[in-house]
């Protein structure tokens, strides 16, 4: 199951999830249907949901035809309201993937990728990330340094679990860095044993939700994939949407 958690009380974007987006084909769509149409390109549309606490993202959802699942409007991030959509739906699922809903450029191999990790069944969750080539490298350093955050970058361990997440460029002097997206899979038991956390100082310092699974000594298994041509950006603020547009 793919639940795409869609909240308006951005504080960096309010009402991001109803941003108009336009492709080079012209074609113009909300943010939230940008995004549920890419993971309708990796699932089939009855597996995907998109919980919100927005009757107004629901309507949106409704009308171009997705399914929507009314969440708490105090959902600290968009796993807690996965994992709280996802039990509220009552359905049986191998793994739940979490499409954050400011990540529409998400192409359909990431998510097999994901789910590939699974067939080892030590891996609990999963999320993946790219190497960056230097332009984006730098690009990541450029709007660290100006103060606009424009990805997270990960840290891996030897076996292949992530060490820490950050918004600022790390490691330092790294000549590439690894960046991750905002893409997990959670067998349902750790979703569910997420939800059950209370918030991490870690997690709250760097505004990063996967912080609360290493600060309580759960792995993160690292799946890496390939930058897409062009680069690959999230929505996380107004100016963003112009890289966005470009790439749709």
């Amino acid at each position: 199951m793919i639940i795409i958690p869609a909240r308006e009380g951005s504080l960096r974007f309010p009402g991001k999830p109803m941003a108009m987006l336009t492709a080079r084909s012209g074609q113009s769509r909300s943010l939230i249907e940008w995004v549920w149409r890419a993971a309708t390109a990796a699932a089939d549309p009855a597996d995907v949901v998109v919980a919100t606490d927005s009757a107004r993202i629901a309507d949106a959802v409704a009308a171009f035809g997705g399914a929507a699942v009314m969440t708490s409007p105090d959902a600290r991030n968009g796993t807690e309201r996965c994992a709280e959509a996802y039990a509220r739906l009552g359905h049986q699922a191998d793994l739940v993937v979490n499409l954050q809903g400011d990540n529409p450029l998400v192409p359909p191999h990431y998510i097999a990728a994901l789910v590939g990790a699974f067939a080892d069944p030590l891996v609990q969750v999963a999320t993946p990330y790219v190497r960056c080539d230097t332009a984006m490298s730098a690009q990541l350093r450029a709007d660290y340094a100006r103060g606009r955050i424009g990805g997270t970058c990960v840290v891996a361990r030897g076996d292949g679990t992530a060490l820490y997440f950050s918004k600022a460029p790390i490691p330092h002097g790294a000549p590439l860095l690894d960046l991750h997206i905002g893409l997990y899979a959670y067998r349902p038991s750790a979703l569910a044993a997420y939800a059950a956390l209370a918030p991490a100082a870690l997690e709250e310092q760097e505004g990063l939700e996967q912080l609360r699974l290493l600060e309580a000594g759960l792995p993160v298994h690292l799946v890496k994939v390939d930058l897409p041509e062009g680069g690959l950006w999230e929505v996380n603020n107004p100016e963003d949407v112009p890289l966005v547009e470009a790439l749709l």
